[in-house]
């Protein structure tokens, strides 16, 4: 003899008969409808993902932010230390990606075969961008060098002239120059890119970072900045110069200028 239903259960069966067509549940759908919200594949198979708010839903793609600068502008220096670094502290990983471009209103030209740079506020300008430009191919990982470009960019000079860059070491100080330089002072004060490596990156091979900076490596990554700025569209007419997404409008900057933070809150989404 086929099982009986009980009489209680019949109007919950007769409901979810009635239901389920409204509910616009897939004809394969084999699950009970207690268990439709249980997970995303099951929603999805009964047509039901509308239904179901609990879900989790996929998490959305990170704002996409390059920032277009000359690392003695200082506009430029106030929106990476004030606005920038900041926000970045205080976002999940997956929320932003952040690509530094330092090039800015720089010119350059081939001559004889190599490449000569024109910066606007001089050549030490060209040597902040170049060691900017080797610390981010150097150390690879964003979380190891934007920590160090923040330092370089928050102290009072940028670079400390060729002394930032000089591989051998000083015995009194092992970041400090060495003959050909003026001594040290006591107690000795190293230059301050060496200062922020110590502080945020002590394992960066230092001669490396020399060697790029004072070789055709550096060179070539401030041909490759210069062809990414020259790209741009619409062409750059300031730095910094701000891109999100893709896109640069002038309300786009002046959103980040203002509250960069908002602004990757409200996008990311």
């Amino acid at each position: 003899m086929a099982p009986t239903v009980p009489l209680s259960v019949l109007p919950l069966v007769a409901l979810v008969v009635l239901v389920a067509p409204a509910l616009g549940v897939a004809p394969g759908c084999d699950r009970p409808a207690h268990l439709w919200c249980r997970s995303p594949e099951t929603a999805v198979a009964c047509q039901v993902e509308s239904r179901c708010p609990d879900l989790p839903h996929p998490a959305a793609a990170p704002v996409q932010l390059s920032l277009y600068y000359e690392s003695l502008c200082p506009a430029c220096r106030q929106f990476l230390v004030r606005a920038l670094f900041p926000t970045w502290l205080q976002l999940p990983d997956e929320m932003l990606n952040i690509t530094l471009v330092p090039y800015g209103n720089a010119q350059e030209r081939n001559v004889s075969g190599k490449w000569d740079f024109d910066c606007q506020h001089g050549p030490e300008e060209c040597l902040g961008n170049m060691i900017e430009a080797c610390l981010i191919h150097e150390a690879k990982d964003f979380s190891t060098y934007f920590p160090l470009i923040f330092c370089l960019e928050s102290g009072t000079s940028v670079t400390k002239n060729l002394e930032a860059v000089c591989p051998s070491p000083h015995p009194s100080c092992p970041s400090c120059p060495p003959q050909g330089h003026p001594c040290p002072p006591d107690p000795p004060v190293c230059p301050l890119c060496w200062q922020c490596l110590q502080v945020y990156a002590p394992d960066l091979d230092r001669s490396r970072i020399a060697a790029c900076v004072q070789g055709d490596t550096g060179m070539a990554l401030m041909h490759q900045n210069a062809q990414l700025t020259d790209a741009l569209d619409p062409p750059h007419q300031y730095v910094p110069w701000i891109v999100v997404n893709g896109k640069h409008t002038d309300e786009l900057q002046a959103q980040a200028e203002n509250s960069l933070l908002g602004l990757i809150c409200h996008l990311y989404q």
